[in-house]
């Protein structure tokens, strides 16, 4: 009913910059926040950064400065532009989206992923 697909992923070297963007599309009737999580090889999952759907963001601490999150409602799209990458930013990067439908309740959805890796 509902797809998050994900573009934007790579090799980079140290210092350079990549965006990242996902496209929700299907049954949506509304999105409230939307998010990017990371999971490096052999880690949890960590949340990277997320945005309200009145634009209120929050990051962690590791990516503030260098990340910045967006958004274009009209086209339920979410952005990650990433600078100044270092190489423990290396990691598959999950969209991620609490999605209400046209036949079902508010719940999160997820992309399949997207390889980031930075090479030093």
């Amino acid at each position: 009913q509902v797809q998050l697909v994900e573009s934007g992923g790579g090799l980079v070297q140290a210092g350079g910059s990549l965006r990242l963007s996902c496209a929700a599309s299907g049954l949506i009737f509304s999105i409230n926040t939307m998010g990017w999580y990371r999971q490096a090889p052999g880690k949890q999952r960590e949340l990277v950064a997320r945005i309200t759907s009145g634009g209120s963001a929050n990051y962690a601490d590791s990516v503030k400065g260098r990340f910045t999150i967006s958004r274009d409602n009209a086209k339920n799209t979410v952005y990650l532009e990433m600078n100044s990458l270092k190489p423990e930013d290396t990691g598959v990067y999950y969209c991620n989206a609490d999605i209400r439908t046209l036949v079902a309740a508010i719940r999160p959805y997820w992309g399949q992923g997207t390889q980031v890796t930075v090479s030093s």
